[in-house]
């Protein structure tokens, strides 16, 4: 029987999400394989989250992708970005977390294309005069990824509700972050 790798990689990045201490036993059984099965596709953990990685990233550039980042006004693009990124926020905040431990060489490129997107979408605000200029555009996508991360799991501790997951993100980001005028 041939194990279906993208079964595999959903199943944990599920209970990863929901658990990011889990064991790969606890992985092995939530994807409905043996522990030898697993390690056959996944040396341990630290090749598990490298695969996850991908996935994570695919699934990241493809909501920054729905979200049309270039289109209207930047405030608009972020309001956007966070309904987009919400069904993968919790997986995004772990990768974010586990990402952590891997330094240097070994962090994966596609962070700094993602890094660069959200970049690209806060100077876009900040020329427009939407935003403050006087913070960097890569404090802005740290800040996001941080309330992304928190979000995600106030929501998965019952502290928020999911419907207002986008709302609570965005007005504290926009809040924040946008320019205004001196009287």
């Amino acid at each position: 029987m041939a194990v279906d790798r993208e079964h595999v990689l959903r199943s944990a990045a599920d209970l990863l999400t929901r658990k990011a201490t889990a064991t790969m036993d606890e992985v092995a059984k939530a994807a409905g394989i043996s522990r030898a099965t697993l390690h056959r596709q996944f040396a341990g953990r630290d090749a598990l989250v490298k695969a996850l990685e991908e996935l994570g990233l695919r699934q990241l550039e493809e909501a920054l992708d729905r979200a049309r980042l270039d289109e209207g006004a930047a405030s608009d693009a972020v309001r956007r970005l966070v309904v987009e990124v919400q069904p993968v926020a919790g997986f995004l905040a772990f990768l974010v977390t586990e990402n952590q431990l891997f330094e240097g060489e070994q962090q994966h490129q596609g962070w700094a294309r993602i890094d660069e997107r959200f970049a690209v979408l806060f100077r876009r605000g900040q020329e427009a005069g939407e935003f403050r200029i006087d913070l960097s555009p890569a404090w802005l996508t740290e800040a996001l990824y941080g309330l992304i991360g928190a979000g995600a799991w106030s929501v998965q501790d019952g502290r928020l509700a999911a419907k207002d997951f986008s709302y609570m993100i965005v007005e504290l980001l926009l809040g924040g972050v946008r320019r205004s005028v001196e009287r």
